[in-house]
């Protein structure tokens, strides 16, 4: 057995063997310590609800995963866009970069209601909320990654007459991926729990209002069901980033072997 073969296995097997015995532990304390199941259902109680409600958790979740995914795609597209044109221009960074930091001091569950009075019950203030969620991330990381582009470098094809266009190409784009996959998978399990909280505030479908259904009902076992639901989705989200970050950033894969 090679190195990198025992490497992945201890990393899936030490992670697993914890996860298995806290599910003994949960299980053992609700067994033998006679908890009621509106306050801790076991895992077994857990295990049922997702049985008897599948297709209902499924259809919930189809509509929170397309607030995510639209809510992903326009946050990662303004904070690009931000971070570009901060970089540009020292003064539009002067203004706005402050304002984005106090922007981040505003609790999400304040904005929430006021997004749902603005634009109504549906699914667009869930989709701005997420995008309000997953701008601060990606625009500051990006910026920080074009700021600490090499110097030296960017001065020698200044000299051979390169235009801003290739400089940003060739050498801030690339130098910045590295900074941007890191705030996307923070970004990620933003936008999940974003959408989950919009949901919360108004809307009649998504796991955020399924979760308030079942809290009224005092349902602790679908509570524990949707909150483990939205933890895998937001694992599953975590690891599709960084099998992108791998494709995108072969090299970076490379160095990394080369230092092991």
């Amino acid at each position: 057995m090679n190195a990198r073969l025992r490497s992945t296995i201890s990393k899936i097997a030490f992670p697993a063997a914890a996860l298995l015995l806290l599910l003994l532990l949960w299980q053992a304390i609700c067994s033998f310590c006679d908890v009621p199941k509106f306050m801790l259902p076991s895992p077994s109680d857990v295990a049922k609800a997702f049985r008897d409600d599948w297709q209902l958790l499924m259809s919930h979740t189809r509509v929170t995963l397309t607030e995510t995914f639209i809510g992903l795609f326009f946050g990662i597209l303004t904070g690009f866009l931000t971070a570009v044109i901060m970089d540009r221009f020292s003064v539009v960074r002067k203004m706005i970069y402050p304002l984005i930091v106090v922007s981040q001091t505003i609790p999400t569950v304040a904005i929430a209601p006021l997004l749902v009075i603005w634009l109504g019950y549906q699914m667009l203030p869930k989709i701005v909320l997420i995008v309000l969620v997953v701008f601060f991330p990606i625009s500051v990381s990006l910026l920080e990654g074009f700021s600490s582009s090499d110097a030296d470098t960017i001065n020698l094809m200044r000299s051979m007459g390169a235009s801003r266009m290739q400089i940003f190409r060739y050498v801030k784009l690339p130098n910045s991926l590295g900074h941007f996959f890191s705030s996307l998978k923070i970004s990620v399990t933003y936008a999940v729990v974003g959408a989950v909280v919009s949901e919360w505030i108004g809307g009649t479908e998504g796991l955020g209002c399924y979760m308030t259904r079942v809290r009224k009902s005092f349902s602790a076992d679908k509570m524990f069901a949707v909150i483990i639901l939205i933890s895998v989705i937001s694992l599953i989200l975590i690891w599709l980033t960084v099998m992108l970050q791998h494709v995108c950033m072969p090299w970076d894969r490379q160095n990394k072997k080369n230092r092991s």
